[in-house]
């Protein structure tokens, strides 16, 4: 399958200071990320974007990039703002939960509009 051929490499997120995007990488075009944060202090982490170009949806990449994020972060309990059906659905699938209103960590949270 395509998706082995995949790297995936952590940058800092662009549009968030403090975020750290996981870009999915084939054949040196970008075909996904995973926008999170971390706290180390809290043992928290914070999954705020989930984003696969169309081909590589349904091929489990999605499934392979959050246990890549898992085994990069074993000590780290997750949690998730997102809401659309495509992330909804792969992050219930992987038992991340959403994080509720006001709960967690403040760091994690800071910034995000």
């Amino acid at each position: 399958m395509a998706y082995r051929r995949v790297e995936m490499l952590a940058s800092p997120a662009p549009e968030s200071a403090g975020s750290v995007c996981l870009l999915l990488v084939h054949i040196r075009k970008v075909v996904g990320r995973v926008t999170y944060r971390v706290c180390d202090e809290c043992a928290e982490g914070l999954i705020t974007d989930v984003v696969l170009d169309e081909p590589f949806r349904d091929c489990g990449l999605g499934t392979r990039a959050l246990s890549h994020l898992r085994a990069q972060h074993p000590d780290i309990t997750w949690h998730t703002t997102l809401e659309k059906r495509l992330s909804r659905d792969l992050l219930h699938r992987m038992r991340v939960p959403k994080a509720a209103s006001g709960d967690g960590c403040a760091t994690l949270t800071a910034d995000l509009g």
